[in-house]
């Protein structure tokens, strides 16, 4: 049996406990450091033509290029300390352990001596490093190396030939291939600076080699991309018992994302994981009191294959349960929900909405408001076909406030509001997803180029009109995102910054709809509901944006093909 630990013991233990999960942070900021020192010194001694040794001198070109190199696979390295992965483990020791020889060997004692602090400090966390990596990449990285490094050789021997036309040929095929794992070549150069050259060229194209394959081969484990019928039936009971909670809920359905539950079932959250990124949108789903066990199963998935959390589109309750998980939470936009006992035509706010719903009426434009269950198969036929006919443009945006699956079966809920003209044919489309039993949340908006300007808020008013009808209380609209700056970045006494960041906004407008959805929803006067995007780091913000337009469809990425088709998700 072993001895109790004594009062004096636990600080200790403590202690410990503290700093070790900071040292993946640490010795891959130390890595980072290292990999700008690289470049900055290369850049020195470029701008001061210092020579390489005594006598050789490197284009500064040339050994830019190394250097860039030599400090993105150090750059590749450390992001997979950092995540903890257990593979960029086993790398950085090795190459920490064959620093410490070479530096040694060469009597640098300073840099032996940090390489020696970094193997320590890993060998003594190394049951700290258990994020895994895809084991499918083992073979795409290897596949990768092998075909590169062909390549570069066949690069190289054209270079040799002509750098060094005097060496027999399997002379070059030796050196060349030597010379892409950094040894100087050994052979007739027609000068002194064709050599020093060629070894950086050589040098750098089996670098570029192993960068990439390193790349690959620490690539996250992928998870599974779709919902199984058991977990969407588990998501429905939830909607069921708490679906009134948040409008995006329902969206949590989409068959493309992944669901974890907590352990005692009655919570989930939907994500996907995008290029290392794991991206929920909304709440989580279920009883609030249930959260954060959902919350912490997410987590540590997310820890367990090297992800970086990120959360669209959070509510404020929502935002508040993932702070107390350790996330920061920056507000993002607000969405646009109409409180139908509320809402009315009258009065000056909304004397727009009013005279663009008179207009079209006067056009001879009729409305219709069903649920999805109502229609046979020819209506509803009708309906996708006009939907689809009416989609501006060949990609389906949406991730965190879009369903994408008009005329599926399992949604017999969803709200159809239709327009036809004066002819009878149908103009316009809007779908609404429900929001609990009381409420319904907007999911798809098109219109014929050709319908008359108003026709949205016509079918608007009308699926407001029919919500007694259907036992609906409120409608959630679209989301405007940063809608503050544009309600008081142009009003008297908004500050240079605000002004700026408005200013910004209205010219990313040309490219996405940013102040085009404010200008549409502010028209209903409706009631503005924050939500937010919630990170770990800020510095995790970034790829977490990255990865936000890559789901919504404003960023496509082409397809790698059938290697790596099995590794990447579709955007």
């Amino acid at each position: 049996m072993s001895a109790p630990s004594t009062a004096k013991d636990r600080p200790a233990v403590a202690g410990v406990a503290r700093w070790r999960p900071r040292v993946p942070l640490l010795v891959a900021s130390a890595m980072r450091i290292a990999a700008l020192l690289q470049i900055v010194g290369t850049l020195r001694a470029g701008l001061s033509d210092d020579l390489v040794g005594s006598t050789v001198y490197v284009p500064r070109a040339a050994l830019f290029a190394v250097s860039v190199t030599t400090a993105g696979v150090l750059l590749v390295l450390a992001r997979g300390v950092r995540l903890r992965k257990r593979r960029a483990f086993w790398l950085t020791v090795a190459a920490s352990a064959a620093g410490v020889v070479s530096h040694a060997a060469t009597r640098s004692y300073g840099d032996a001596t940090l390489n020696l602090v970094i193997f320590g400090l890993l060998v003594a966390t190394r049951q700290d490093f258990t994020a895994r990596s895809e084991p499918q990449s083992r073979w795409l990285a290897l596949r990768a190396f092998v075909l590169l490094s062909l390549a570069a050789l066949v690069a190289g021997m054209f270079l040799t030939r002509r750098t060094a036309p005097n060496s027999t040929f399997p002379v070059q095929l030796r050196e060349t291939f030597f010379g892409l794992f950094g040894f100087t070549p050994n052979l007739e150069f027609r000068g002194g600076e064709l050599s020093s050259l060629t070894a950086t060229a050589l040098a750098t194209m089996g670098l570029l080699a192993l960068l990439v394959s390193l790349t690959m081969l620490l690539l996250p484990k992928r998870t599974a991309d779709h919902l199984e019928p058991e977990q969407e039936a588990r998501l429905r009971a939830l909607l069921d018992m708490h679906g009134d909670r948040d409008s995006l809920g329902y969206f949590a359905l989409r068959r493309d994302k992944a669901v974890v539950f907590s352990r005692t079932g009655k919570a989930a959250i939907a994500y996907r994981a995008i290029g290392g990124v794991s991206l929920a949108s909304g709440d989580p789903i279920g009883d609030p009191e249930a959260w954060p066990g959902a919350i912490e199963a997410w987590l540590a998935e997310v820890d367990g294959f090297g992800y970086t959390p990120g959360v669209l589109g959070a509510g404020e309750r929502g935002a508040e349960a993932y702070a107390r998980a350790g996330f920061d939470a920056l507000e993002l936009g607000d969405e646009a929900v109409l409180e139908l006992d509320t809402l009315t035509l009258e009065g000056r706010a909304m004397r727009p909405v009013r005279q663009a719903v008179n207009r079209v009426a006067r056009a001879g434009y009729t409305s219709q408001v069903r649920r999805q269950g109502e229609l046979d198969a020819t209506e509803l036929a009708e309906v996708m076909a006009a939907a689809e006919e009416f989609r501006n443009g060949e990609v389906e945006r949406g991730f965190s406030m879009a369903l994408g699956r008009l005329g599926d079966p399992a949604d017999p809920g969803i709200v159809l509001v239709t327009a036809r003209d004066g002819s009878g044919s149908l103009v316009a489309v809007l779908g609404f997803v429900p929001w609990g039993r009381q409420g319904l949340s907007l999911d798809l908006m098109r219109r014929a180029r050709g319908s008359e300007n108003g026709t949205v808020e016509f079918l608007v008013m009308a699926a407001a009109a029919a919500g007694p009808e259907l036992g609906v209380q409120r409608i959630s609209l679209n989301f405007a995102v940063f809608r503050s700056a544009f309600e008081r970045g142009d009003k008297i006494g908004a500050g240079p910054v605000l002004r700026l960041w408005r200013h910004v906004l209205l010219v990313a407008s040309k490219w996405w709809q940013i102040e085009s959805l404010y200008r549409a929803n502010v028209k209903y006067q409706p009631d503005w509901v924050p939500r937010f995007v919630c990170f770990r780091r800020t510095a995790d913000l970034p790829r977490i944006g990255i990865a936000g337009l890559k789901a919504e469809a404003f960023i496509t990425t082409p397809s790698l093909g059938r290697a790596t088709g099995s590794l990447h998700r579709r955007a």
